[in-house]
């Protein structure tokens, strides 16, 4: 059944999703903030600043317009980087109907209240429809039609099943799952440790160092994550491991890119004035250091990557901390 489905954010994920909708036949229109910024797009069918090379098709709607996007659709894909999530949703408040459904795709923490995307999302909005959807899928491979498989999460389960149906096709895979706090925590947390990664790279180390961050990264999200709710196992998964080994090791990861970059010993403020899309990780390494605190839970990397980011370290001090620490077991 084709649905009416309105993509909030028009980046390269965004875009990615839409591309994947509109193929499974549903009727999309993808909103952003400027109309400077969709008119090229609508005008052109490329989104150049984001996702170029990538041909996009004349029944693909482009709309500034909040109304005009909100109006009779059916599900909302929120598809916007996480500093701007809640400003973009209140801006929307009171525009959806009553019966519409929600996808929060956006991998990262509220700075604010520490809350998950689909929280913020589902007391901005008022409605407890919301699912999220994550897991290992640039959107460079997906608007390519690369084979891909994510998650898709809710606490209703039959809402997680019925948006599998919508998203899923022949080259991009959905699972349903109802672990909505393990799958989003895995997305999010995954981008600080491909941070760290990127460091050890840009600091010339090999395929041990970069093992050793992503197998010890995976424990401290497990630990992290169950301290927060969620099942364990979930890390396992695809929205877990499955996109913490892409985020590591890609060529379009930008969390590695940029943490190769300090690795190498440039200024993270002049790496990020030349960035436009969004690089999680450097924004949510502080709350997810926050939320350990809070927790007591022990997270060494992510805290490593922090005062490297957002404190000034040496990244090679970072190591070399990391490395010294007390001698344990390996499951603790």
């Amino acid at each position: 059944m084709s649905r009416r489905i309105s993509v909030i954010g028009d980046g390269g994920w965004g875009t990615a999703l839409a591309l994947v909708l509109e193929g499974n036949g549903h009727e999309v229109t993808v909103w952003g903030p400027f109309e400077e910024g969709v008119a090229p797009i609508r005008d052109r069918r490329e989104n150049q600043t984001y996702l170029p090379g990538i041909a996009l098709p004349d029944t693909l709607e482009w709309t500034a317009d909040r109304s005009a996007a909100a109006r009779d659709c059916d599900i909302a894909v929120l598809a916007m980087p996480t500093r701007y999530f809640r400003p973009v949703l209140e801006s929307f408040k009171g525009l959806f109907g009553a019966d519409c459904h929600f996808v929060s795709v956006a991998k990262g923490l509220d700075k604010q209240t520490h809350e998950r995307m689909s929280v913020v999302a589902q007391s901005v909005l008022e409605t407890p429809h919301v699912a999220a959807l994550s897991g290992p899928s640039h959107a460079e491979e997906v608007a390519r039609g690369i084979p891909t498989a994510v998650v898709m999460a809710s606490k209703e389960h039959a809402l997680s099943v019925e948006l599998q149906q919508v998203f899923a096709a022949p080259l991009f895979r959905v699972y349903s799952a109802d672990d909505v706090v393990g799958v989003e925590l895995g997305g999010a947390l995954k981008n600080v440790i491909a941070l760290g990664v990127g460091m050890a790279d840009g600091l010339g180390f090999g395929d041990n160092t970069r093992a050793a961050l992503i197998t010890r990264g995976l424990a401290e999200m497990t630990r992290l994550g169950s301290a927060m709710g969620a099942n364990p196992a979930t890390f396992s998964g695809l929205s877990g491991m499955g996109d913490l080994i892409v985020t590591c090791t890609s060529q379009h990861s930008r969390n590695r890119g940029v943490g190769e970059r300090i690795g190498r010993g440039e200024p993270i403020d002049e790496i990020m004035d030349g960035f436009k899309q969004a690089v999680e990780g450097v924004w949510n390494c502080a709350t997810a250091v926050e939320l350990a605190d809070a927790l007591g839970v022990d997270v060494p990397v992510t805290r490593e990557v922090h005062a490297i980011v957002h404190q000034g370290k040496p990244p090679l001090d970072g190591v070399r901390d990391l490395l010294e620490r007390d001698l344990k077991r390996e499951s603790t």
